[in-house]
């Protein structure tokens, strides 16, 4: 009932969508009547026509004013320039990208193209534009191709690229339109925040972004942050040791029927361990059996009479592949002890969660996810002795790539390579957080409403879905079940066999590089020529994609979507050219193509998302071209085994009499992966925004840091602000040994003195002092200590002048704050790793850790104060020169790693940390709740001030 009325009150007044489209429609009429007007300009009045517009804009006309005239402008210079004009829809899908949408654009309809028109108008502000690409190939592929549009309308372009020269990639900041791929955008706004000057660094304001492949980047991606880290001090001999012990661990499955004590049969029919009949058995009797043998009792089948039990030997650990974790079994924890202290890993009665031990259980998980979850050639692959991550939505290899936490090592260690250092944080940002820094961001892709909700929410984007500009005419055919993977692969070969007999090019769409080199394995065997497109293969990948579209080519891809290159039918035009073939030969092989049907897509299992296997599909049927689709699916897949409940279906089928070879079309089957996929989505998404709400709150202290350090950069003397610091260490200092408004008799005189000389070296007594003038009060104390403070730093300014000692002033308070916040990162990790244990005690781990997050933050404020008031006061400085040795001290852009690594998935995190063995530069943890130096001492009986007692 409630969607009749849904959908009456839908067709009544219309989808947002629909009423959308149709406020862009009144806009298109009024850019099509500035059409003829525009083309009598000459190439010299468009460009006057530029400038007209700028100075429009800045004496106050709004950008929706001059849009009609901006928009008419792009369509007449891509005339001119490139021979393609801007159709209606795609004039549209501009307005959507200007007013900060996402336009959800089918592939092939130019999205390319469609980005300039925003692109050119809000360039018109002075501000730079920067369009986002997914890599480096593809930011100068769309500069090459768009870039003289720009031009020709008066606009300057860069290109930003990973390994640029600096004054290449400042001159390309510079630019009125950018384009630079997500990683060295975030890589860049965190690199400008290590910077020691202004000049140094490379970004401007961050006005108006356009994302390309924006599902890609702000989806997919949000969950691995962006780090910039540095080497760590940890041994690498650990990792090898560990890795030796991981084979002797096995795995625990999750038993399917019920367990020991849960077992409601009172007689069973049981089987030992390797399924061989023990006869009847009372279920009392049964227990006793299992407990003396070290095994499980679980009840395996019901259906006979008695039920079947079997005893079952416990693993060691178990693994929870949604999430990528592995946690020890108790049986697991006992085994692993007993192989660590063989090991001489373990003192002998030590426990493996002993908190001097943390760096071992460290160092085992990561071991054991290492061996039971990463999988060669599905994760990652081999190349050149170095362990290459494999992009799981794009198949894409990530060269330079290094997974976090320790779990790189551990690959490292399983595959027998070279073991590399364990790297620490010096800055990260996760894009979700990056990208909400733009005044205005808006994008494009084919498939974003599946997405729509999770756009809304984290980025406050609305998803426009642009009509085509010409019907779809692709066939999308109904999926295909088997029982086998066998099966489903057979039917796989003979419908690439019947397509390719027809004169149909045929994309095939694996998930893995495992599954690609399978299949290709067995198109071999059956003398079928054809082509791979995956993570080891993708230098090959622009010509691979240029050949798939011609008849009977049969093409291979892991995660072909978001490739970016359109597959044209016939072949790519440009490339039959440079092989001598005329026009008439490439239409000649197009219209072969178009009569066999057009691109087949054959997709060999459904991904994890919806959206994924949408982008599949839309490789075929661009512009208008006839295509199908069909998706080949098995029980066995990994979708169906995680997620559904692939065994239960499975033997419902058998027993229904279903062959391996034979097919099943069914909506039950369609609900069912549908609802597996929707779980998967789900799931991630609540990744995504619990690592967001965990990151917003280290997000806001990161805003407060790098402003600070933009205001120090940019200021000429920080003299003042150093005085008003002093004074407040000073009294904070004083705090510690005279209470505020306390008699003289509490007062600690001699710790006072003695502290007074270590953070500011200020040598005096203040028994004497006090015994010299009997009328002295607190206040006079206070006064007096700041101003010999205030004394002695006028003397050594003195000495080495005023000039070195502003520089060395705003060069330490830089290094101070980038140390501290160093340490403070890795610091809030750790806290993070461990905040879940809290809701144990009846506590909310995301309060808890905001509260705590905000102390420690706060502590760490007061240290770089500290820490630079007590350093000024020390420091000797014989030379100018002797600022640089200060400044390049902290300068933490040497040997520096850009990593875009997974991001630790804090829900399922148990028994898991990488805190080391505690040393000097192990940032600060605070393991018990803070106690303020005034209130009554909890750590013993004595009555006294905390400040007095024990935290002296």
């Amino acid at each position: 009932m409630f969607n009749f009325f849904y959908n009456f009150f839908i067709e009544l007044l219309g989808s947002r969508n629909k009423r959308l489209l149709k406020s862009y429609s009144k806009s298109v009429s009024r850019i099509n009547l500035l059409e003829s007007e525009i083309k009598l300009l000459t190439d010299e009045d468009i460009l006057q026509k530029t400038n007209e517009l700028r100075l429009r804009c800045s004496n106050g006309e709004s950008l929706e004013d001059l849009l009609p005239e901006a928009f008419a402008m792009v369509r007449e210079a891509a005339v001119r320039v490139l021979g393609l004009r801007l159709f209606d829809v795609q004039l549209i899908g501009g307005m959507a990208l200007h007013n900060g949408k996402i336009a959800e654009m089918r592939t092939g309809e130019g999205k390319t193209l469609v980005a300039t028109l925003p692109a050119y108008l809000n360039s018109l502000t002075g501000n730079g534009v920067h369009i986002v690409t997914v890599n480096d190939y593809l930011a100068q592929r769309d500069s090459d191709w768009m870039g003289p549009v720009y031009k020709f309308l008066g606009l300057s372009v860069g290109v930003v690229k990973g390994g640029q020269d600096p004054l290449d990639k400042r001159e390309a900041y510079k630019a009125d339109i950018t384009y630079a791929t997500n990683n060295e955008l975030g890589f860049d706004y965190l690199r400008d925040n290590l910077a020691f000057r202004v000049e140094d660094k490379f970004q401007n304001n961050l006005s108006f972004a356009i994302v390309d492949e924006v599902d890609s980047i702000l989806v997919d991606e949000a969950r691995t942050p962006l780090i910039i880290s540095g080497k760590s001090d940890e041994s690498t001999n650990l990792y090898g040791s560990i890795n030796s012990l991981v084979p002797n661990l096995n795995i625990h499955e999750i038993p399917i029927g019920k367990v020991n004590d849960d077992i409601d049969a009172t007689r069973l029919s049981l089987l030992d361990i390797k399924g061989n009949s023990l006869g009847i058995k009372k279920i009392d009797e049964a227990l006793d059996i299992s407990k003396e043998a070290n095994c499980h009792l679980v009840e395996i089948d019901t259906t006979t009479n008695p039920s079947t039990c079997q005893l079952i030997i416990p693993g060691d650990f178990t693994v929870d592949e949604k999430s990528k974790q592995a946690h020890l079994t108790e049986e697991g924890h006992e085994k692993s002890e007993k192989l660590l202290e063989r090991a001489g890993l373990l003192s002998s009665g030590e426990s493996l969660y002993d908190a001097g031990n943390i760096r071992l259980m460290h160092h085992l998980n990561s071991a054991l996810r290492a061996h039971a979850l990463f999988k060669k050639e599905v994760d990652y692959i081999v190349k050149q002795g170095e362990v290459v991550i494999v992009d799981e939505f794009t198949g894409r290899t990530m060269a330079g790539r290094r997974w976090s936490d320790g779990l790189h090592q551990a690959i490292e260690a399983k595959e027998g390579l070279n073991i590399k250092e364990e790297n620490q944080t010096v800055a990260s940002i996760t894009f979700q957080n990056y990208f909400r820094l733009y005044e205005k961001l808006s994008g494009m892709t084919g498939t974003a409403d599946t997405e729509a909700f999770e756009f809304q929410q984290i980025y406050g984007l609305e998803v426009a879905v642009i009509p085509t500009n010409l019907p779809m005419a692709r066939k999308d055919l109904p999926d295909l079940v088997y029982l086998t993977q066998k099966g489903k692969f057979d039917s796989i070969i003979k419908d690439i066999n019947e397509s390719k007999v027809k004169g149909q090019p045929i994309l095939v769409g694996t998930t893995s590089i495992e599954t690609s080199e399978y299949l290709s394995s067995l198109l071999k065997k059956k003398n079928i020529i054809h082509r791979v497109l995956n993570a080891k293969y993708h230098e090959q990948e622009a010509e691979i994609v240029e050949q798939a579209g011609k008849p009977g080519t049969v093409t291979i891809a892991t995660n072909m979507a978001g490739r970016g290159t359109d597959i044209v039918l016939g072949g790519k035009f440009n490339s039959l050219l440079s092989s001598d073939n005329d026009k008439s030969e490439w239409e000649k092989l197009n219209q072969e193509v178009i009569r066999a049907g057009g691109l087949h897509i054959i997709g060999t299992e459904r991904h994890d998302s919806r959206r994924i296997d949408n982008q599949l599909r839309g490789r075929s049927g661009r512009q208008g071209d006839p295509g199908s689709s069909r998706f080949y699916l098995s029980m066995e897949d990994n979708l169906m085994r995680v997620f559904g409940d692939p065994e239960k279906t499975k033997n419902l089928l058998s027993r229904a009499g279903m062959q391996e070879d034979e097919a099943i079309e069914s909506k039950i089957l369609s609900r069912q992966i549908e609802r597996a996929q929707r779980k998967v989505e789900a799931h991630n998404f609540d990744i995504r925004k619990q690592l967001l709400e965990y990151d917003d709150v280290t997000n806001d202290q990161r805003k407060v840091v790098y402003k600070q350090r933009t205001e120090l950069m940019s200021s000429e003397n920080i003299s003042d602000a150093i005085t008003s610091i002093r004074v407040e260490v000073v009294n904070q200092v004083i705090d510690d040994f005279i209470e505020p408004q306390s008699i003289e008799e509490t007062w600690d005189k001699k710790g006072l003195t003695k502290a007074l000389d270590q953070n500011f070296g200020i040598q005096v007594s203040i028994h004497s002092l006090l015994e010299s003038d009997h009328s002295l009060t607190e206040t006079d104390i206070r006064e007096y200590c700041i101003d010999r403070a205030e004394e002695e730093y006028r003397e050594k300014t003195e000495k080495i002048g005023l000039e070195v000692m502003q520089n060395l002033e705003k060069n330490l308070m830089l290094r101070n704050l980038d140390t501290h916040w160093k340490e403070h990162i890795g610091a809030l990790e750790y806290l993070r790793q461990g905040i879940h244990l809290r809701g144990y005690a009846q506590k909310n781990p995301k309060q808890e850790y905001k509260r705590e997050a905000f102390e420690m933050f706060s502590d760490m404020l007061d240290r770089v104060k500290i820490d630079t008031v007590s350093t000024l006061s020390k420091v000797q400085i014989r030379k100018p020169e002797d600022v640089d040795a200060v400044r390049s001290s902290g300068k933490p852009l040497k040997n520096m790693n850009f990593n875009h690594a997974k991001a630790p998935v804090i829900a399922s995190q148990k028994n898991r940390s990488s805190r080391d063995t505690v040393d000097n530069k192990s940032p600060f943890i605070r393991k018990n709740p803070k106690v303020g130096r005034n209130e009554i001492c909890p750590e013993c009986d004595s009555g006294k001030k905390y400040k007095h007692c024990c935290g002296k």
